[in-house]
């Protein structure tokens, strides 16, 4: 699937810990993850795919017909039962960071927050073909600016901040494995100091 070298000694490191992609709408969260996962020999999951399949139903009706509430209720119960399991790159969707309670199962891994400048996702979401519901179609880039806005300080909380500008998704999950290996040799040298003392 790609160049990605398989990356075993960063997989046994993070001990099936799964890592949780966060980010905007159109951050490359889809699309970065299957490489990620295939460096790891992890296996892939995207939480919007699961809500339609549980729901029988597209997100766009969903927030269409029952709102944005019911919408996330069902996020939060398909968050939970996916972190039972382990050794998981999961795509999130946009706004699972703004309920509290998501993000005490989203610590229990790794949560990598996919920041792209705002003109590449005002760029990608125009070509987007997916119903986005809380896209105003009329006017993409104050929509993108105002829900930027509201979650910036939510995924500010995540573990791994990569920025992204015009890179394709393989030389994002290339800059993801990079980071992820410096910052958890960075945690088992702490870890090791703290026994030394």
């Amino acid at each position: 699937m790609n160049d990605i070298p398989k990356s075993i000694d960063l997989s046994q490191r993070i001990a099936g810990r799964n890592l949780y992609l966060i980010g905007m709408m159109g951050s490359g969260k889809t699309d970065t993850g299957p490489f990620i996962t295939e460096a790891l020999g992890y296996s892939f999951i995207d939480v919007d795919q699961v809500i339609e399949k549980v729901a029988k139903n597209s997100i766009a009706e969903i927030f269409k017909e029952q709102g944005e509430e019911v919408f996330r209720g069902i996020e939060t119960q398909v968050l939970k039962e996916i972190g039972k399991r382990h050794s998981l790159v999961v795509a999130t969707g946009g706004g699972i960071v703004t309920r509290p309670e998501n993000w005490g199962i989203l610590h229990q891994g790794i949560v990598i927050w996919l920041n792209p400048v705002e003109q590449v996702l005002v760029t990608r979401l125009k070509l987007d073909s997916n119903r986005r519901p809380l896209l105003d179609k009329n006017n993409i880039e104050e929509s993108i600016t105002s829900v930027l806005r509201q979650r910036r300080i939510f995924y500010s909380e995540a573990d791994l901040n990569i920025k992204i500008n015009k890179e394709s998704p393989q030389e994002v999950a290339s800059k993801v494995l990079e980071k992820l290996s410096v910052a958890i040799k960075e945690q088992e040298n702490q870890g090791e100091s703290q026994t030394i003392e």
